[in-house]
């Protein structure tokens, strides 16, 4: 896709300042499950001394898809990985180390992890089931190990019991609903002398859900029980306790550090994604928490009369920003603002403009009307993007990193 820059000149400039170093690729070897040598590269391009670099070839995550299927929420799912990176860059510097997907979580695992806990009456009844097919498969019967590792198996749900007959129990429901939903693992590795690649850490994020959906018969209507921050916080820190004594049973992780990250979900239809709240760091070998670090972000909808009593001279400049669009632009539809928050203080403003155009005319001169806006009433001490959009699709693009005087533009062909 071509782009015309509102000023070539900046822009090349922009580009030679910021563009990587043209080193050779660097080649690692890391060692695999087998114990065997495998040649990995790792670019030599790096995007800012705050990316990470990647090894090459991309390696996905041991639990691929698992938290598409239980995040419902697609920005949720977004933030809950790159917010455990950006969290993690105060443990693994990306100067130094290299990000990779989750090796060690397998998908199984995860799902286990993320059930309920049985009741004993479950637990006996999935056990007979599970003997009866190894017997089955052995040709022989079980052993009394067999039976109780088959037990222990099935007991790995994080979540509170849930008795079958409360299936539909309001009370019970509202009483253990589902916290835990996600757990997600990030790895992040340093290369040897020798060229090799080991793992220095690992990051892991638990998603708690803010709202529990149940039902009060089968096929019947969904219920929602609200999950208070404080109630969430109670039941993630004592499952991050038990996460992470599983961990250091895990082969290759028993002695490096463990950062844990407690994420808090916003609801399925929320057009702004939840936020990390708390976070602890582990040193290699241990396998107790000593205390945890609260996090203090916040992602606000504007205009909305929530994010006005929160933060009211914000809110009232994007107001303000629409009404001066508004007055030149009939076919002018409103703005849709994301503030990212950290500690009370605004970070990051984006910013969508959904118009209708009939010509590229008009997408150049409200391109050029919304620059001279940006540039007259915007701070500069946040990053800023503002998005125009016709027919769901980015007609032009304003950015400015924080700091910065001009705005860089983009108009799509």
């Amino acid at each position: 896709m071509k782009k015309l820059c509102v000023s070539l000149l900046c822009t090349l400039l922009l580009l030679a300042s910021c563009a990587p170093k043209m080193n050779e690729d660097e080649v690692v070897q890391k060692k695999n499950e087998q114990a065997n040598q495998e040649k990995s590269i790792v670019p030599s391009y790096q995007l800012s001394e705050e990316t990470y670099k990647m090894i090459m070839p991309y390696k996905t995550s041991a639990a691929r898809g698992v938290i598409t299927n239980q995040m419902g929420n697609r920005l949720d799912i977004d933030e809950m990985e790159e917010g455990l990176r950006r969290h993690s860059k105060s443990v693994y510097d990306p100067k130094k180390y290299y990000f990779q997907e989750g090796q060690y979580l397998k998908e199984d695992m995860v799902y286990k992890w993320l059930g309920r806990s049985l009741t004993k009456e479950q637990l006996n009844e999935a056990a007979k089931d599970k003997v009866k097919s190894l017997e089955l498969g052995k040709g022989r019967k079980a052993s009394k190990d067999e039976i109780e590792e088959v037990k222990q198996d099935l007991q790995l749900g994080l979540n509170p019991q849930l008795a079958d007959d409360d299936e539909y129990s309001e009370e019970a429901n509202r009483k253990n609903p589902t916290y835990l939903s996600h757990i997600l693992e990030q790895d992040y590795l340093k290369k040897k002398e020798d060229n090799s690649a080991e793992l220095v850490g690992i990051s892991i994020g638990l998603a708690l859900k803010s709202e529990y959906r149940f039902q009060k018969k089968k096929d019947g209507p969904y219920y929602y029980e609200k999950i208070s921050e404080k109630r969430m916080l109670e039941h993630g820190k004592e499952m991050a306790k038990t996460v992470l004594e599983r961990i250091r049973k895990i082969d290759g992780l028993q002695n490096v550090p463990v950062m844990i990250g407690l994420y808090r979900e916003e609801g399925q239809g929320s057009p702004v994604p939840g936020n990390y709240v708390a976070k602890t760091v582990v040193n290699g070998g241990e396998s107790a928490i000593d205390d945890w670090e609260a996090i203090k972000e916040d992602y606000v909808l504007f205009p909305n009369e929530q994010s006005a009593e929160k933060y009211f001279d914000d809110n009232k400049l994007v107001e303000d920003f629409g009404k001066e669009i508004q007055q030149f632009f009939p076919n002018y539809v409103g703005v849709i603002g994301e503030g990212f928050y950290i500690n009370k203080d605004l970070k990051k403003l984006t910013l969508e403009i959904p118009i209708e155009f009939y010509g590229k005319g008009e997408v150049i001169g409200f391109t050029q009307y919304a620059y001279g806006l940006i540039k007259e009433m915007f701070p500069k001490y946040y990053d800023l993007e503002v998005k125009v959009t016709a027919n769901n699709e980015t007609e032009s693009l304003i950015y400015r990193s924080a700091g910065v005087d001009d705005p860089t533009v983009h108009i799509f062909h």
